[in-house]
């Protein structure tokens, strides 16, 4: 006699998918921070030649470049959102965070090595369009917004691969509409006089007796 196969239970989600919560939430965070940190301080500095002596230049990151700080406040939002949608849309969301952190990674570094802005601070300083920037050096804060970004890629990339395991939102109605079960209703005290009245005006003894011999 064969044996009866038993119905196959679902798999509990794997214990990595929680360390990979932890580690994407603290990778998204510190990423958008050190993004938009970096997109306030100085990335390169330089001298203008003027008639007074050369004048010392210095442009931020966002002077240079305003997109890996937009993009880190992007890429968290997409953070957020990873727990609000389920199924096709999370895995959406996390494309989205891991591209964020992916393009701030890319004009981070390309923003590193750029001039044009101090060329506009030493226009601003002289009055004299196209006036020339000597001795022009870069700082490291370029590279930690790439940094920032870098972490951004990774929680995405988490995302992407650990994410259907990862709890959602919780909401009134479960998908289909089916009401999720809500507290158990107490059963009408019969003693009450709210409840002695009702009874009446449906035509009911209250007393629970019965009138028929």
């Amino acid at each position: 006699m064969s044996a009866v196969p038993h119905p196959r239970t679902p798999q509990a989600p794997p214990q990595s998918s929680r360390r990979s919560l932890a580690i994407a939430l603290l990778f998204g965070a510190l990423g958008a921070a050190l993004a938009l940190l970096a997109g306030g301080q100085t990335w390169s500095e330089g001298f203008s030649p003027a008639a007074q002596g050369a004048q010392p230049l210095a442009a931020k990151g966002q002077d240079v470049t305003g997109l890996p700080a937009a993009l880190a406040v992007v890429g968290l939002a997409a953070l957020v959102a990873v727990f609000a949608v389920r199924r096709s849309g999370r895995a959406l969301v996390a494309a989205l965070l891991a591209l964020s952190g992916a393009a701030a990674v890319l004009t981070s570094v390309l923003g590193g090595s750029d001039s044009g802005a101090l060329e506009a601070e030493a226009a601003k300083a002289t009055g004299l369009t196209g006036a020339g920037v000597e001795h022009v050096t870069h700082t490291a804060w370029p590279w930690v917004s790439a940094a920032g970004g870098v972490l951004l890629l990774l929680a995405g990339l988490l995302a992407l691969r650990y994410g259907r395991h990862w709890p959602a939102m919780s909401g009134r109605y479960e998908r289909g509409g089916r009401p999720v079960p809500s507290r158990t209703r107490r059963a009408p005290d019969p003693d009450r006089p709210e409840e002695m009245w009702k009874a009446l005006d449906r035509g009911e003894d209250p007393t629970g007796e019965d009138d028929t011999r």
